[in-house]
């Protein structure tokens, strides 16, 4: 599965081989020492992934779970008659599936997918930049691109990348399109960054968001064996990024272990940390709505106006 997509999940590796994820992790080690592959936090790539850009078949095929809860959560941090920013990338091809259903909204983006899931919208605006094609992600990069972008301004940049760590923000693989990303946050007065759990941890070759200009995150849950990625989510936490956490059917989370004895998780009361998603039928962790619809916000260290409050920790962020 590595060689035929470039990258993978532990979580897609446990589903495809029914088994569990502890045994898929010590199989992982095992490989790794082989010099296989390499072991990114919660999935693997081929050898030499820190440079190495999967072509879209490959990553549309990947983490198709956790991108689908993520667009989901995502989608109700956009306002009716709001101006955005979405860029290229899969899992934001699948927020934009969602943001066809919201009235009166522009959408100004990079990405021929993107803009196909819109294509069809009512009330949906769609303004696409210039510049060159790029075959991997049907993005569009360069300077026409760049020079496009210049003099927008709109209220949110909704964006993914190959790489998300709290020391450098969200990365990517490729130059040109790190360069565009940063003219698209530039644009926005608020920068969103969808990204799931496998890129949490993971570093790659361009700086496209600093973590200090990263408003939201919005992310599942991390297997409860990926501790790694937990501590990752915990330090953005503590760097000022709101952390929304989306929770994936079928799925034991690292959240859920840890509310198992204090009301959070499958079967607890609504009103202890979760709310009733009605369009899908399933609880969902708060996120920190914009507007006349915010709810209470899932604060970091750095969120909260006045005194400095203690630092949170992980588990209790996600309750919020």
């Amino acid at each position: 599965m590595v060689r035929a997509n470039g990258a993978v999940s532990l979580r897609e590796l446990a589903r495809v081989v029914q088994t569990s994820e502890v045994t898929v992790r010590r199989d992982v080690r095992a490989l790794e020492a082989e010099g296989l592959l390499d072991r990114r936090h919660g999935g693997a790539v081929l050898p030499g992934g820190f440079t190495r850009e999967s072509g879209f078949p490959q990553k549309s095929h990947l983490a198709t779970a956790e991108k689908t809860a993520i667009a989901d959560l995502a989608a109700g941090l956009v306002n009716e008659g709001e101006a955005i920013v979405v860029g290229a990338g899969t899992t934001t091809q699948e927020l934009a599936r969602r943001l066809a259903r919201v009235p009166g909204l522009t959408v100004v983006t990079n990405s021929l997918l993107v803009a196909q899931a819109l294509a069809h919208a009512n009330r949906v605006e769609v303004v696409m930049t210039g510049g060159t094609l790029r075959g991997s992600n049907y993005g569009l990069v360069g300077s026409g691109a760049e020079q496009s972008l210049q003099g927008l301004r709109v209220s949110r940049a909704f964006l993914s990348g190959a790489g998300l760590t709290a020391e450098r923000g969200l990365s990517t693989s490729n130059m040109l399109a790190a360069s565009v990303d940063r003219a698209l946050v530039q644009a926005a007065a608020e920068v969103v960054v969808l990204a799931d759990h496998t890129k949490l941890g993971a570093d790659t070759m361009f700086q496209t968001v600093p973590t200090d200009l990263i408003t939201h995150l919005v992310t599942d849950d991390p297997p409860v064996e990926d501790e790694r990625a937990g501590t990752e989510l915990q330090a953005l936490a503590d760097r000022g990024v709101q952390i929304v956490v989306a929770q994936v059917p079928g799925t034991v989370s690292a959240a859920a272990s840890a509310g198992a004895g204090a009301g959070v998780g499958p079967g607890a009361n609504p009103g202890a940390g979760t709310s009733p998603d009605a369009s899908h039928g399933r609880p969902r962790r708060e996120a920190p709505l914009p507007g006349p619809r915010r709810h209470q916000p899932l604060r970091s260290a750095q969120a909260v106006g006045g005194a400095e409050p203690p630092t949170p920790r992980l588990a209790d962020v996600r309750r919020r």
